[in-house]
Formats: C-alpha cells, structure tokens, sequence
C-alpha cells in the first residue's frame, strides 16, 4: 500500500543523493560536518535540527547531521545541492550558546590549529558613520555632527549622494554652510572604506593544508585565535570550504529545562525525557498555540505573530511550518495569508483550488497557496516534466525576475504542460501564478526545521511551565526589561517567582515547587558570578547561613564586598536571616567589620571565641516605608517583587477610576464589514497607573501605565504633555481620563489622554470624609490636643474627620465639626498610617459614595 510505496522512497532518494554527493566532490563535506555534530551530540552540546536548505537531504538525516525526515515533510534534495547547478553545499548548524566554543575548540584540535581559523569581516565607512567620524577628527562638537548625521535616511545602501539627493535640509546645509560642505565632501572620499575588523559570528574554514597557503591571517591585539584576512566571499574564492558553526539561544533554553526536568524524573524513578521522541500532535501544545500564549516560544511570540496564531488557529504540525512562512512582509500585504486561513476554516473545502488535479498532493498541506519554494519546483515537475534540478533553476530565475530568462522559461513550462495533456490556457495560467509566488516563496526546509523548534518549546511550556520558564529567565538574565516582561507572563500563566534567598538561590533561576521558580542571585545587579560562587560554596560545605554575622564571618570578603552585600539586602536575599532590611543595613558594618577580624584570627591560627557573641544585634531599628523597600527592589532587581507602590491606593482606585487596566477596553472588537475600524468611536474611560516607560516622539508622547493587575499604552498629544510635564515622571503613579480605543497597529487597547493628575492630588481633590479608627495611644485628658495638633498642619480644607472610637466605657462614631475637615494629602495620611495603620482609616469619595465607603469598611 502507500505505507510500503513511501518506504520504497528512501533506498532510490539516498541513491541519488549519493550519487550527486560523491560526483561533485562533496562527500568529505558532509562527513566532516557529521562529524563534529556527532561530536556535539555525545559530549553535552545540543545541536539544531537544521536550518536552511540543508534539512532536505536524506543523507543528512541519516548521517544525523539533520533531525527531520525529508520525505517525511516533503523536502527537496535539489533545493540545497542541484545537479545542474555547481554550488558549494552549505550547512548552517546551529549549536547551544554555551557549548559552541567547545565544538570550534575539537575542530582545531582534530584538523590542526594551523588549518582551522574563523573569518573576519570588515566593518565600512557607511554615511552616517563616516560623517560622524570625519566630524569628530575635525573638532567639530558632538552635537553639530549628529545634527548633520541625522538627516542622513536611515535605510540599507544609503550613500551620501543619495541622502544629499532624497534630503532637502541636508542638501541646503550643504550648499549655504562651508563647514558642512568641507565635511561632507571629505565624507564622499572615504566613504566605503574599511572601518574595523571583526570576527563572523558563525564561519569557520578547514583547510587542506596550512591555511597560509591560501589566505593571509589577521591576529587583533591581546588576542592568540588569528582570523582569515580575507572575508567569508573571498574565502569561498581562493578554494576554502566555510563551515557555519552558529549559536541558537533556543538550544541553550531547551537544554536547560530538560536537564532540570530529567533531574525531577530520576528522583521520580520516571524513563528521561527524549525532545526527539516527543508526539507531535500533542493536544495541550496545539491548544497552548491556539490561546496564543506563546511569549517564549521560539519564533512564535511576536505580537504580529501571535495576530496571525489567533486568525489561524494551528492544530497540527504542518500549520507551525506555514506560521513560520507566512508571518513574513511579502506574504503578509500579498493577500495569500488572507488566503491561507480563509480556506483552513472553509469546512467545506469550497474555496479551495488545487489548480490541477495532479497538483493535490503537492498543494494539499497548504490549502492549495503556493506557500514553499518546494512547491513552485514540484509543480513544474509534476505538470511540465522538469528535473527537480531544472525546477530549481526555474524557481532561482523568477526569483531574480529577470524578464529575457522568464520568457525562455514560459515557452519550456507551457510546452511541456501541453505535452503532458494540459490546456495551454490553464499551463499559461498556473506559471503566472507560480512567477507571482516564487519571490513571496519560503524554503519549506528551513521552515520546517524552525518550527520543530518553535513546537518543542510550546511543548514545554504546556507540559512543564516552572521548568521552561525558569530556563527563558535564566538565559536573558542580564536584560532587565526582558527579565520584567517574563515574569509578568509568569504570573499569567499561574507561576509563583519567588525573591532571592542566599540560602536557597544558585547563580541562574531555577524551579522550587510544581508552579513556582525561586529567583536567580546572577540576576540581581551588582552581584557577580564570583560573589554568588563564593556564597554558594560556604553554603554547599558547612549548610545554610543563620544571620547576617554568621554570613559575614564565613564567607570571603575579599569577593562578596559591601557593595554586593548591600545589594543583596535591597533585593530581599537576605530577608530570611534578618529582623528586616533597615536593620540588616544598619548592621552590616559591624558584622564586616568582625568577618574581617575572624578572617585575620583565622589565618594567623588563632581561634575567636568571643567573635559570635560580639557579633549579637544591638537591636531591630523600624523597617523602611513600603515605597523605600519597593524602591531598593526597582534598583536592583529592575522590577518590584514584593509588592507594587500602587497597593496603598488600591482601597482608593475604585472611587477615582472607571475600571482596573485588566477590565480596560475588554475583548478585541470586531473588524466592521468595509473593513475600517472608526477612530472617533472612542470610550470615556478614567484610570490610573504606575509610569513605567516614557517614548517621545515628534508631536506625540507615548506611557505605558501599569497597575499591578495589566499595562496600557496610554498616547499624548504635545500639548497635554507640557501642561502636565512637571508631574509625568517615571514610577510616577497617575490618574489618566482620555478616550479608549483599539490600536489594530500594537493590536491592543490605547487610551488617548485628555488630562491627567497626580494620584496623590487626586486623593486630596475628591475626597469628602476622612474616617478613622480613633488612636488608643491618645486616650487621656491630654489625648484630644495631640489629635488637634496632628491635624493642625492640614485643617480648613474641602474633607470632613469622623472618628471610631472603641473603649471599654464607650463604643460609637462620631462627626467632628466643619472646624476639624482636613486636606487629605500624602503628608497627613502618611502620618495617620505611622498612627493607626494603614487599616486604621479610609477615605469617602463624594456624597454618592458616603453609603458605600462605609459598607467597604473592614474595621467596623
């Protein structure tokens, strides 16, 4: 049956395959990249599945090289090596981050330091540069220059002349200043010229003897690895083979959070787990995919991408393949994405055309678009009886769109169809549509490599969310808005991120329970990696520390200094083995100052006996307000962990606005039949947040509010932001009213503001009764004037004071007399809080609210 005609394939495939190898000379090619692979592979470095058009050899597969099954997915041999076309092969592999160097290292060390060298390349004097470096060796001030380099267009291939045509501001400079003209024309004469050298972030060349006897070598100052002089195109000329050894932070992921899942697994006594054995039509992936929760997953988490996830819904591996295809410009303003889903969801199968009857098996797995590179090529195969190798010289030839070479092709295309009984009136149709589709067409085998990538990640992130997450975190841990983003999708995936703790955290971040993830030391800044091996080093010998003393007397201090210690304070690592973080700061020079001591005691022999005892606190001091731990957490953990400087207003929020961010705007509308959305069809909305980022643009300034609970891009014209520029200040929280609409360019709610207000003022303008829980500390005959005179500073304002008092003898509420109504600002009700607590009042907002403030009361 079929299952049989298929398996009879791949003996016929790899004889060709070997047959063209062997004939053109390549077969040391694939055994040296199999080689180092296999290398890879048993010695801890995970290598890619493949990438480019090197997944459609057989030969790969088999030799390992590649972890996709060509005939399998459809794959083309023709499409990486053609017969009838001599190219070099090129294999771009793609190895974990971690682990690159290693493979680079057994490559020199097999074939010989002095054969085995990475490329240079060179960095060009482009426009903007040139001017820039022309002005300064001028004398010319920074700011001068970088007005005249900003008027260059910033687009691929600029030249100065070209600017000097397209700008009319640069152009008159040029021709009413002298100095600028000097500069520029000195520009145009250098313009081009080799800048600096670097090293290729992937190539890799083996010669067959010396490499000096094909290319001269460059060696940078201070370093030992020479590079080719000669870059990557000149390499390929005089004879040299280029290897691709490439990094994938991906792999490095992947490897991480199987490590930490086998570990689990063994302990469990459960078999390891295989990434190359996963099902690949696993429910909970597809269903993950389908909700668009892909932050994380390779080349999926996208915004735009996960807009065009949502329209098409994949649920079965072919659809990821043609994600990865689609979600590029070509295809997305060509009309064939539209295309594409319209007949995914067309039950029915009416609206799909397969062009030719012959055609269905080729166009099937696309819905009848012609999606792949490999496609166009089966098509003429199949329809005009081409080789696959002359179909790749077809789909190369509409590629380049050179119209003498298309016309030759048409007559051979249309000629061979008719031969094989096609209308020519159908043929001339079908090679219309394929010369439309070859320049949008993707090469199906790098799609399908990626996207085994992009599955696997998904995969582990439905199936083992801590694991997956804590390996994302770790491998971005130096990017602290990255960082940030993460652990917001954390949180909405139901994971706990646990802070610091110097007797629980390692350098990286890693899972401490079935949903939560215990905080990497590596992240906070201002803690080294030498620091966190020195803490985790003590720990590991002589077990958890027990105060701050007791870290301080063990550990070297030589690489933990007071700088990472008071980071650590600040990030909470140390909230575990401390009253609280101000005592911890106010204790940290003595507990030093005797660590240092037991350090010199103990290298001279002696024992302290006295050093502990001494070491005892003098105390707990008062912990710091919320908003200075809050703000020590910002500064050294870019985000705020344990709580969020909006919490104190939250009682207060739904009295002052329309709705928290995550109510805000609701689900994304519908797109109206004409297909335009109206932009006055605005909401009122009123809400608050926390000024996390500030983007100016000309005319236009752009926050992004958070709230704890979501995040709103909120958009200003010029003139809202200067007259309320003294108060728009970052971690500033805000109150915004404006118009809600949806923004189908960020695919999310906006709200364009109107006016906005200081959340503090706010408070103060709104509120119309101050209740509070009277203070037992000003019981007594004197108690009424120390009440008197801690509202002294703030009477004769619009805010009424009413009281709660609960003694023995008397329990009630009482309205004090107009004489007592207050200003309700941040001062008062700070010192109110130092008195009562923060539950010990609360605020009525208007006469409309009086009746339901006292029912939201927790405290009578």
């Amino acid at each position: 049956g079929a299952a049989e005609s298929r398996s009879a394939e791949y003996p016929a495939r790899l004889d060709l395959e070997l047959g063209v190898i062997c004939s053109m000379g390549f077969a040391g090619y694939f055994l040296i990249v199999a080689d180092f692979i296999r290398w890879a592979r048993e010695n801890g470095v995970p290598v890619g599945p493949g990438r480019g058009s090197g997944a459609g050899s057989l030969v790969a597969y088999v030799l390992g090289i590649t972890d996709l099954d060509p005939i399998e997915h459809d794959l083309l041999f023709e499409r990486f090596l053609n017969p009838e076309r001599v190219s070099m092969p090129d294999f771009d592999v793609d190895f974990c981050m971690e682990g690159r160097d290693r493979v680079i290292e057994y490559v020199a060390n097999k074939y010989g330091r002095e054969r085995v060298s990475q490329i240079i390349t060179y960095g060009t004097l482009a426009a903007k540069a040139v001017v820039r470096d022309v002005g300064r060796v001028l004398g010319h001030n920074y700011g001068y220059v970088d007005k005249i380099a900003k008027l260059i267009p910033f687009e691929i291939g600029i030249t100065l002349d070209k600017a000097l045509e397209q700008e009319e501001e640069l152009k008159r400079l040029y021709e009413g200043d002298s100095d600028i003209r000097e500069l520029i024309d000195l520009a145009r004469s250098l313009e081009g010229l080799a800048r600096n050298a670097g090293t290729h972030a992937g190539g890799v060349v083996i010669a067959p003897s010396v490499l000096t006897d094909f290319t001269p070598l460059y060696c940078e100052e201070g370093s030992t690895t020479p590079v080719t002089q000669f870059d990557k195109d000149d390499v390929e000329a005089a004879g040299l083979v280029k290897f691709d050894f490439l990094g994938l932070r991906t792999l490095t992921i992947i490897d991480w959070a199987v490590r930490d899942i086998n570990g689990s697994r063994a302990l469990a006594r459960e078999e390891p787990l295989v990434m190359s054995a996963l099902p690949m039509d696993d429910a909970a992936t597809f269903d993950l995919l389908k909700s668009c929760k892909t932050t994380a997953v390779f080349q999926l988490e996208s915004r735009g991408m996960k807009d065009l996830i949502r329209r098409l819904q994949p649920d079965r591996f072919g659809d990821i393949v043609a994600l990865v295809a689609l979600f590029r410009p070509g295809p997305l303003q060509s009309g064939m994405v539209e295309d594409f889903i319209a007949r995914k969801h067309d039950t029915s199968g009416a609206t799909i055309d397969y062009l030719h009857a012959d055609l269905k098996p080729v166009l099937a797995a696309t819905y009848g678009v012609i999606l792949y590179q490999e496609q166009v090529m089966q098509i003429a195969q199949i329809l005009a009886g081409y080789t696959l190798g002359g179909a790749d010289l077809l789909r190369r030839a509409m590629g380049k769109k050179k119209a003498e070479e298309m016309a030759k092709q048409r007559s051979v295309f249309v000629g061979g169809a008719v031969a094989r009984g096609v209308r020519e009136a159908q043929a001339t149709h079908i090679f219309d549509l394929m010369e439309k589709f070859a320049g949008y067409g993707f090469n199906k085998s790098h799609s399908a490599a990626y996207a085994l990538l992009s599955y696997q990640t998904a995969w582990l992130k439905a199936h083992y969310p801590a694991a997956f997450m804590a390996a994302v975190l770790s491998s971005d841990m130096d990017k602290t808005d990255k960082v940030v983003t993460l652990i917001d999708e954390c949180a909405s995936m139901g994971l706990t991120v646990q802070p610091p703790d110097v007797n629980e955290s390692v350098y990286a971040f890693r899972v401490s329970g079935p949903m939560s993830i215990r905080y990497g030391m590596g992240a906070i800044k201002g803690v080294g990696a030498s620091a966190v091996e020195a803490i985790i080093e003590e720990r590991t010998a002589d077990g958890p520390f027990e105060s701050l003393p007791d870290l301080c007397r063990r550990i070297d201090l030589q690489r933990v200094n007071r700088r990472v210690f008071d980071a650590l304070i600040r990030s909470g690592s140390l909230d575990r083995i401390g009253p609280n973080r101000a005592t911890l700061t106010a204790e940290l020079d003595r507990a030093m100052h005797l660590g240092e001591q037991n350090s010199r005691a103990m290298s001279v022999g002696q024992v302290d006996l006295f050093g502990l005892s001494a070491a005892a606190s003098n105390g707990a001091v008062p912990d710091w307000t919320e908003s200075q731990r809050l703000a020590g957490e910002r500064e050294t953990l870019g985000l705020f962990l344990s709580g969020h400087p909006i919490t104190p207003y939250e009682p207060d929020l739904k009295f002052l606005v329309s709705a928290r961010l995550a109510d805000v705007g609701g689900p994304r509308p519908a797109v109206p039949a004409d297909g335009m959305r109206s932009w006055s069809a605005g909401k009122a909305t009123t809400v608050a947040g926390l000024v996390l980022e500030i983007r100016r643009r000309p005319n236009r300034v752009t926050l992004i509010l958070d709230d704890r609970s979501a995040r709103l891009e909120v958009s200003l014209y010029e003139e809202i932001f200067q007259q309320h520029r003294d108060i728009i200040v970052k971690d500033a929280i805000l109150i915004v009213d404006g118009t809600l609409r949806f923004d189908d360019f960020i695919e999310a709610w906006r709200l364009q503001a109107k006016s906005l207000m200081d959340i503090d003022r706010a408070r103060e303008r709104y509120a119309r009764r101050l209740w509070l829980r009277w203070p037992a500390e000003f019981d007594g005959s004197q108690g009424m004037n120390r009440f008197e005179q801690m509202l002294k500073p703030y009477l004769r304002g619009p805010c009424g004071v009413s009281v709660s008092v609960n003694r023995p003898d008397y329990t009630g509420r009482l309205n004090l007399a107009d004489t007592w109504s207050v200003h309700a600002s941040r001062a008062l009700l700070d010192k109110l809080t130092d008195v009562v607590g923060r539950e010990g009042w609360y605020l009525v907002y208007g006469p409309r609210n009086d009746v339901r403030g006292e029912e939201t009361s927790s405290w009578r």
